[in-house]
Parts: structure tokens; sequence; C-alpha cells
């Protein structure tokens, strides 16, 4: 399995740190080295970068994260996005990929780093208060936007990665960063009356690979079709109603000529 180019230095420093750990134990009973090489398993695993390609349908919005659906919370109003939101947030385990996703293809509009506190990652507060990085995407049109992805350090993790940049271009699926060591990533998104939300509090998504929402076309859009149909429809009726009121006018004159 691939493994992620910003881990190389952990697992480097792991493997000897470990290794001779492993090779002390082992002289004594050996063990008791089993224990260091499931550690050093595990930091490899941590690491993993699978290859992933997604299909998506037009207006889906994937996780941009692996883990477990944690909240689902509609606002009122949020200020990035300026108007009513919903924010989805997905916790990561240790045990899960860390690689960030990104949610939607768009550009970069702008990517904001805050340092903070190292509160639990399921912590309620662990989104506002906690060291992140936000990233505000201009979607494609055409999806309404912006599109905000946090990346959000927790109690373990203490370093975020994100190699987006301003106006850079990304696709619905594209790699973009990464959280050492357990974390928060969160979603949100203009919230419409057209917005379905896919997954629930509990949920096991993975980045790239799971519609998390779908902003569908809007409602004038969807009955803009039917509308059309009936104009026409409706048009046809005028012009057949026409034609039969001339033919009716044609009769009521050869009718009056032959009287006369």
């Amino acid at each position: 399995m691939p493994i992620a180019r910003e881990g190389i230095r952990e697992i480097a420093l792991a493997t000897i740190v470990l290794g001779l750990l492993a090779w002390g134990a082992g002289w004594l009973y050996w063990p008791i080295a089993i224990p260091f090489g499931l550690v050093w398993v595990w930091v490899i695993s941590f690491f993993r970068d699978p290859k992933r390609r997604g299909m998506f349908k037009s207006g889906d919005l994937c996780s941009p994260a692996d883990g477990t659906v944690t909240e689902i919370s509609s606002l009122d109003y949020y200020e990035p996005i300026g108007g009513p939101a919903v924010r989805i947030g997905a916790f990561l385990s240790l045990l899960n990929v860390h690689v960030n996703r990104s949610p939607c293809s768009g550009t970069v509009r702008s990517v904001c780093y805050r340092k903070g506190e190292f509160l639990d990652a399921r912590h309620a507060e662990s989104g506002r208060r906690n060291e992140s990085n936000t990233l505000l995407i201009d979607p494609d049109a055409p999806m309404p936007g912006p599109i905000e992805v946090r990346q959000v350090a927790g109690f373990v993790a203490r370093r975020i990665i994100c190699h987006a940049q301003l106006n850079h271009h990304l696709a619905i699926g594209e790699r973009f960063g990464l959280i050492k060591f357990g974390s928060r990533t969160e979603l949100v998104i203009p919230q419409r009356d057209y917005t379905e939300i896919l997954v629930k509090v509990g949920d096991k998504v993975r980045a790239g690979l799971t519609v998390m929402a779908r902003q569908r076309s809007s409602v004038a859009e969807d009955n803009e079709g039917p509308n059309r149909r009936s104009t026409v429809q409706h048009r046809g009726v005028d012009r057949h109603e026409n034609a039969l009121s001339v033919a009716a006018r044609a009769g009521v004159g050869r009718s009056e000529g032959l009287s006369t």
C-alpha cells in the first residue's frame, strides 16, 4: 500500500527507536520484542495513503476525511458562507487513514491557519477552540458556495499539513493534506431548500468515496422544464383553437355567399 510522504520522518524515527528497543528486548527474552514490532507496524499503517477514485453525480459533496460522523448541525448564519449552513464533523481515530481530500471541484479562495488548544477531537468545542487550518473553496458552477473544509488538531494530533494554495483548483476527491495522529475534520456547506444530507451521526465515512451531501438543482431549475413544456402545450392549443376559428369563419362566409 502507498505511504504518505508526509510520514517518512516519523516512520524513519520509529524504525530506529523501536528497532533498538526490540533488539535490546530480544537479548533478554525475545517475546518482549513483539510489542515493539506491533507498534512499528501501526506507525507504518497510520501513514498509509490508498489510491481512491470515486464516482460522483452533479452536486455531490464527498467526505474530506476517513472517520466517524460525530456532528451534523444546522447554522442559522455562518459568516464565511454568508448565510445559513450545515456543518458535518467527523472524528478520525488513530486507526483511520488521515489523508484529507477535497469535497468538491473548485478553486481555493483562502487558506487560514489558526493556533489554538488541543482538546480531544471528539469534544464539542474542539472545532472552535483547537488548532486548525481552514480551506475555503469556490465550487465549480452550478454548485452553490463557498464550501469550507476545516482540519482540526486533537489531543494527540499536533501537526496539520495542507498543500492547497490560494487560487489552486482542486478536483473532487483530490488529496490536499494530512493531520498527524488523531484529529477532526469539518465540512461546512450552504444550506438551501434543495440541500440533502446523506449521512447521519455514527456513520463511517471514507475520504474521496463517501458522498456526505448533495446540492440538487434548485426548485426553480427543477420546475423550469415542466413549465416550459406546459407553455408550449398551451401555445399549441391556442394555435389549434385559432385554426378552428379561422375555418369556422371561412365556412360561414361560404354559406352566406350561397344564400345570396
